[in-house]
Formats: structure tokens, C-alpha cells, sequence
């Protein structure tokens, strides 16, 4: 690197860049050289080098081990939108999904929920609570609201393992067909970091999501939240036509149970406002 380039901020995004190309060049869990041998290797203050290893750490990138050094962090789970004619295809993410249940119980619905699933807020719903994990790392906690008179006998199992809307598909004759959802960004509490290993105030996605059937009925709601660190949304947009291409049903949607409109159901693109309209 050239020691000599003037102004701050250009030695410190070049200083970044090279740091990022070291972590591009390695695997999760590799170290990677001090930040008294960086200050050597590219010719930059040590103060310019902990600025950019400290925003390549709160992206999640890289991992301080005290102690030990710097490691390249785990790979983050990545989320690809592809925009459509019509709709927002949601390409699955990639990694081995379960659950694990937190909560579960059926409880009165309240206004809020009431008014986003169109139902009187002393009708009741199913609460669940859920853990959901990827290679058994920690990834989200996902809360979900649905009709209680739609899933009648909904079991435990039946939110821990396998899909979830093929279980209401073929156990309770519910067929989903759109889902309007929502993402912003927000930061964990206290609680919500103990689950998902992570500092309190850690960067978080919000994720929620209103379900309906093939009726236009809603059928769920859910606000989900997923780890900043590990978690990341792409979009690829279409700009002209092209060939169709069969949709890859393996992975998992955010905030939606592996396989979930795997059958050809649309999924609409929304902002935070559009959630609350739908209510």
C-alpha cells in the first residue's frame, strides 16, 4: 500500500480494502496477520489499521479473540431477491434449517394481531415462539401468530420439523398462496442476545410477514428476527427479459420455513407501510 496517499478516509478505506482481500483469501476460522504486522505489511499508522479492522469486526467479517488474534469470521448466510414481472421471487438461502420451539400456546388474539388477521381481538390464535437455527448456529427467533380455528390439533412436531405450510397444506387443508413481508433494520435486547449468542445491541433484520391463503384470508402473522452478523440480503434485479428457468426448491426463505411456496405461490414485495395497510 502507498503510505504516501493523502487525506484519512482514502488511507483508511484503501487500509479496509486490503484487510478485506486478506479475508476473501481464506477460510472462516483462518488468522490473519496482527495489526502490528498489517501496520508493516502496508505501510499505514496503527491507528488507521484498528479503524478499519474495527468496522470489518462490526460487519461481521472478521473476529477478535483476546488473546489469540484475528480469525476470518463465519461465512454469512446469504438472502438473494431477484425482482420479477410481476412479483419478488425469493430464491432460497443455503444451509441445513431446524427449529427449535420456544413457546406454544393459543391465547386471544389482541388488537394489533387482531387487526392485521382481520379477526375479532378476543378470537383466539395459536402463538409459537421459535428458535431457528442453520448448521446449528443460532440464526433467528421467529414469532409467529395464526388462526387458531384454521390449525385445530396443530402439534409441537409439526413446528419443529419439516414445513410448516405443507404441514397446513396436507394436515389442516390450509393452502397458503401470498405473502406480503417487510424488512428493516434494528437491533437485539437483552433476551433476544442471550438466544442468539450475540452482544446486547448487536445490528439485527426485522423481518415481518402477513400470510394469506388462496382466499385472499389471512392466515398468519410473523416478525421474525435475524442476526446482522451472519445474515445478509442481495438483490438481483431483472432488467429485460430472459429465458424462464425452474425455481430451485432447496434452502430457505427468510423468515419462512424451509420449503414454504415451494409450490409456485407468489411471494409480493412490500415496504414496512404496506404490512401495516394489510392489517
Amino acid at each position: 500500500m502507498d503510505a504516501d496517499v493523502p487525506g484519512t478516509v482514502l488511507k483508511r478505506e484503501r487500509t479496509r480494502d486490503a484487510v478485506l482481500e486478506l479475508i476473501e483469501s481464506r477460510s472462516p476460522g483462518d488468522a490473519i496477520p496482527s495489526e502490528r504486522a498489517l501496520c508493516a505489511l502496508l505501510g499505514v499508522s496503527r491507528p488507521t489499521v484498528r479503524a478499519a479492522v474495527d468496522e470489518l469486526v462490526a460487519a461481521g467479517l472478521l473476529v477478535r479473540e483476546h488473546g489469540r488474534g484475528m480469525f476470518v469470521a463465519p461465512a454469512k448466510i446469504t438472502q438473494e431477491l431477484v425482482a420479477g414481472d410481476r412479483t419478488l421471487s425469493v430464491p432460497q438461502a443455503a444451509g441445513a434449517w431446524s427449529s427449535r420451539l420456544l413457546e406454544f400456546t393459543t391465547l386471544q388474539a389482541g388488537a394489533r394481531v387482531g387487526r392485521k388477521l382481520r379477526m375479532s381481538p378476543a378470537a383466539e390464535i395459536v402463538y409459537v415462539a421459535r428458535l431457528r437455527l442453520v448448521d446449528g448456529a443460532p440464526m433467528a427467533i421467529e414469532h409467529l401468530h395464526i388462526r387458531a380455528e384454521l390449525v385445530p390439533g396443530l402439534s409441537a412436531q409439526e413446528l419443529e420439523s419439516g414445513d410448516l405450510y405443507e404441514h397446513l397444506r396436507a394436515t389442516h387443508g390450509v393452502h397458503v398462496h401470498e405473502a406480503v413481508q417487510a424488512i428493516e433494520p434494528t437491533v437485539v435486547t437483552r433476551a433476544e442476545a442471550g438466544l442468539l449468542d450475540v452482544p446486547e445491541l448487536s445490528p439485527a433484520l426485522l423481518f415481518e410477514r402477513l400470510t394469506s391463503d388462496t382466499t385472499g384470508r389471512p392466515v398468519e402473522y410473523v416478525h421474525s428476527l435475524y442476526r446482522g452478523d451472519r445474515y445478509r440480503i442481495v438483490s438481483r434485479l431483472a432488467l429485460g427479459p430472459a429465458a424462464e428457468v425452474a425455481p430451485d426448491l432447496e434452502g430457505h426463505h427468510p423468515g419462512i420455513p424451509p420449503g414454504d411456496f415451494a409450490h409456485g405461490d407468489a411471494i409480493a414485495s412490500s415496504t414496512r407501510g404496506d404490512i401495516q395497510a394489510a392489517g
